[in-house]
Formats: structure tokens, sequence, C-alpha cells
């Protein structure tokens, strides 16, 4: 009987629980401001975990603009610190954060993704006079992540210049370094 209790209790968690992530997979998520936002400062980690750098994004917003969870999980910071209204989300191995937002939800809460978090406050904000939500993505203790690789905004890869054509239609040795390479604007087009 206690054990069907203990299963009951943790089902409504367990519908909430993020998608676990297979190896070398990231969870889903959603953007914490909608519609997207435009991306003002980039992940930019630092060298040693003591050194100056940027660990997370911080995304262009509007002062009282909602703020909802990238992904499920539950509450476990919700204040402020250092001045700034913080919201930290627990996800398993990792945990997201929210600034400089004005909390709606507790510690304790279990949020899904896309629930509302809070609302994003103009002060304590990176990039004044504008408003902007600073988001972070941590793993264990202090493994800062880019936080765009929860919806699909991570690192740049760079395609091969003959990117319109199928990998086994380009020449195995090309006759010149620049053979295929195309621009990918025409000067008429940024004069236009």
């Amino acid at each position: 009987m206690t054990r069907l209790l203990v299963v009951l209790l943790a089902l409504p968690i367990m519908l909430l629980a993020p998608a676990r992530a297979s190896a070398g997979t990231d969870p889903v998520g959603v953007w914490p401001l909608a519609p997207e936002p435009e991306v003002v400062a980039r992940f930019d980690p630092p060298e040693e975990e003591w050194g100056a750098g940027h660990r997370g994004v911080d995304l262009l917003g509007a002062p009282g603009q909602q703020v909802v969870a990238a992904l499920a999980g539950e509450v476990s910071f919700a204040g402020s610190l250092a001045g700034r209204g913080v919201v930290v989300v627990d996800h398993g191995p990792t945990r997201t954060t929210y600034e400089p937002v004005a909390a709606s939800v507790a510690v304790g809460d279990v949020v899904a993704a896309g629930a509302r978090l809070g609302a994003l406050q103009p002060g304590g904000s990176h990039c004044l006079p504008r408003a902007c939500l600073h988001w972070g993505w941590i793993e264990g203790a202090e493994t800062y992540l880019d936080p765009l690789r929860l919806v699909g905004g991570g690192p740049v890869r760079l395609l091969p210049l003959w990117r319109d054509e199928p990998v086994g239609a380009a020449p195995l040795a090309p006759r010149s370094p620049y053979d295929g390479w195309r621009p990918l604007v025409a000067l008429a087009d940024l004069f236009a």
C-alpha cells in the first residue's frame, strides 16, 4: 500500500519531468521569451572557471514580459540575489537560470516546459537601458552549457562549398581551390 502511494504521488512529477537526453543529445526546450527573442549576447564561457566570460545568453525582451521555463522541472530558487530577481529550475542533472525576473513561482513548485516563472525586470539587466533576460544552463556543480542548444541554436556548423549539390556530386580533387565556390550574397543584392 505504501509503495503504491509513493508511485501515485510521484506520477505528476514524472509526467512533467523533461525527457532525459541520451549520450550526445540535448533535451528539447522552449524559448523562455515569446516570440523568439533576439540574442543580444551569446554564450562565451571562461577558459578557467574563475575567469571572465559570459556564462549564458542575453535575450532581448520588454519590462514586464512573461518569462517561462525552458524545460520541465522543479523550482529550486526564486528570490533576490545580488539585487536581482533570480529563478532557478532543476531538471535532474542540469538546471536553468533566469534573471532579472520578478518570480511568480516558489521553491518546490513543479513546472512544465513553457510554464510561467515570472516577469522580466528592467533593473539588473545586462543590456540597460533595454531589458534583457540572462538565461543560463548548468550541469552538475559548475559546468556551464550553452542554453541555445535547448532550442536548436547552439554552435554554428559550416557547410561545404558545394552545399546545394549532393556530397557524392562534389569532385574528389578540384582543379583549383576555388572550383565550385559561389558567393553567399551577390554584390548587387547588397546595394539594392
